[in-house]
């Protein structure tokens, strides 16, 4: 990531779309949600009518995550005002991000002590989580959060950390995983893996 990469605002808590953000694929304001959609689902690397799922689940998702669905039908998600909006748990999550956007190293060596060391492809190993352990942690966040947990977190998490492993993760099936490596270049350099980018057309110029 250079000086020149886009600012992102700290109201913007999602990972993936910081990077999307970061690197030029979509802007940081209001963005119409079929352009948030394909970019996803491109980035999933799914095809037929597994890229038309992801299409269309994250389009439905684009359009709550302002709270005026009908707004945003018309004019599109306003990705620098996702904080404090529907989807925002509010201290319910894993804790990565805080509210002026800060990365918190701690959280991340927690999320890691739910994963183990797994094959990387390459010969040797890396820490990662993959779903069951993706599951228990996404439990811990809630247990961690108390009585300000809301009944339809759970709901929400479904949204967030399985949906960074469909699209990032490494391995197959039950073994499929999701590196904390990446994780955290994703947070902290907000810069999405090479084979990732592959997926997606050049970033618009400008």
């Amino acid at each position: 990531m250079t000086d020149a990469a886009p600012a992102v605002s700290p109201d913007n808590p999602c990972p993936f779309l910081r990077a999307l953000v970061a690197s030029g694929y979509v802007g940081g304001d209001v963005v119409p949600l079929s352009k948030i959609a394909e970019t996803i689902a491109l980035a999933s690397g799914e095809g037929g009518v597994g890229k038309i799922k992801v299409w269309m689940e994250t389009f439905g998702v684009a359009q709550i995550a302002n709270g005026n669905p009908l707004r945003s039908l018309i004019s599109g998600a306003v990705l620098d005002e996702l904080r404090d909006g529907p989807l925002d748990k509010r201290g319910a999550g894993s804790r990565i991000l805080d509210v002026e956007a800060h990365v918190h190293e701690d959280e991340i060596t927690r999320l890691a002590s739910f994963g183990k060391d797994r094959p990387d492809g390459a010969g040797g190993t890396e820490r990662g989580l993959n779903a069951g352990e993706i599951a228990t942690f996404m439990a811990d966040n809630l247990k961690r959060a108390g009585d300000a947990a809301r009944w339809y977190y759970p709901i929400l998490m479904k949204g967030e950390w399985p949906v960074l492993l469909n699209i990032l993760g490494k391995g197959e099936g039950d073994e499929r995983y999701l590196s904390v490596a990446e994780v955290r270049t994703l947070f902290v350099e907000r810069r999405l893996p090479d084979r990732i980018v592959a997926r997606l057309p050049k970033p618009p110029a400008g």
